[in-house]
């Protein structure tokens, strides 16, 4: 199913600012339109993608005609000024964008003391899911 959100494009000297005003002022970056483009569909797929993992809502999309890009920008911040700007519709299909990008498994090829691989065969002990869970409390992401 695809999902859509207006973002406002925010043109910088370095390139491309981008929010979502609908998901909590959502925002990444990219060096041209075309790569802040990509970095939005990735950030939106993330946030989508969580919060429905986390059983979270999501607030509808607003339309296209109802974001002002000078308003949010002021709204962030006051004192900055604001250039070339624009509101574009920003889609994706989060299911198939989840199983590219976050679902994904990798095979990895590693080397244990033949020891402890007896002792773990012996236990019954899922190699790949303790080293998806070594592996998160080390990034501390568990």
């Amino acid at each position: 199913m695809l999902s859509m959100y207006p973002a406002c494009f925010y043109k910088e000297a370095d390139g491309y600012s981008v929010i979502f005003p609908d998901l909590n002022d959502l925002a990444t970056q990219g060096d041209s339109f075309e790569d802040a483009m990509e970095m939005a569909v990735e950030c939106l797929a993330g946030y989508l993608y969580t919060a429905k993992r986390d059983g979270e809502s999501v607030p509808a999309p607003s339309q296209l005609t109802d974001i002002d890009p000078v308003a949010v920008s002021k709204e962030l911040d006051p004192d900055m000024p604001v250039g070339e700007a624009i509101v574009n519709l920003v889609s994706v299909d989060v299911a198939e964008y989840a199983k590219k990008h976050f679902e994904k498994s990798v095979k990895k090829t590693l080397s244990i003391p033949a020891w402890l691989n007896d002792a773990a065969m012996a236990q019954g002990i899922n190699f790949s899911r303790v080293l998806q869970q070594a592996l998160k409390d080390q990034l501390h992401m568990a």
